[in-house]
């Protein structure tokens, strides 16, 4: 499990290292731009029902601690679908306890077309000057 350390808490929150490598990414790249946002969670198994949710912006400090040494393989589908929650009103909202797909893994394609029909097409539009 790893260890989200958010403003001046003392007690961390305690995430999957899969999962928190993957909100470092979005909170990094959010954060870098200047945007803050929300990262919401239901509770997990073991923990007082309820959920959380914390408002994420730069002057706050955050840390990261993972338990392995090793940096975690990132899911590119998974990373983009966070962004995209990330960027909504609603904010980014994860469920600790489902498995994030390793890399390797090849959703079937029941899945690929649901996940492509969640998915927004968006127009690109250019203002010539």
């Amino acid at each position: 499990m790893g260890h989200l350390y958010y403003s001046n808490a003392v007690d961390p929150i305690e995430l999957p290292d899969r999962l928190l490598a993957h909100i470092k990414v979005i909170v990094g790249t959010k954060l870098r731009r200047g945007e803050s946002f929300t990262l919401s969670w239901k509770h997990g198994q073991g923990q007082q029902p309820g959920r959380t949710t914390l408002w994420l912006q730069p002057a706050i400090p955050l840390r990261f601690v993972f338990d392995s040494a090793e940096p975690e393989k990132l899911n590119q589908p998974v990373l983009k679908h966070m962004a995209e929650m990330a960027n909504s009103s609603a904010g980014l909202t994860v469920d600790i306890d489902d498995e994030i797909p390793s890399v390797t893994e090849t959703p079937a394609p029941a899945q690929m077309r649901s996940a492509a029909r969640r998915t927004p097409v968006r127009a690109r539009t250019t203002v010539a000057a």
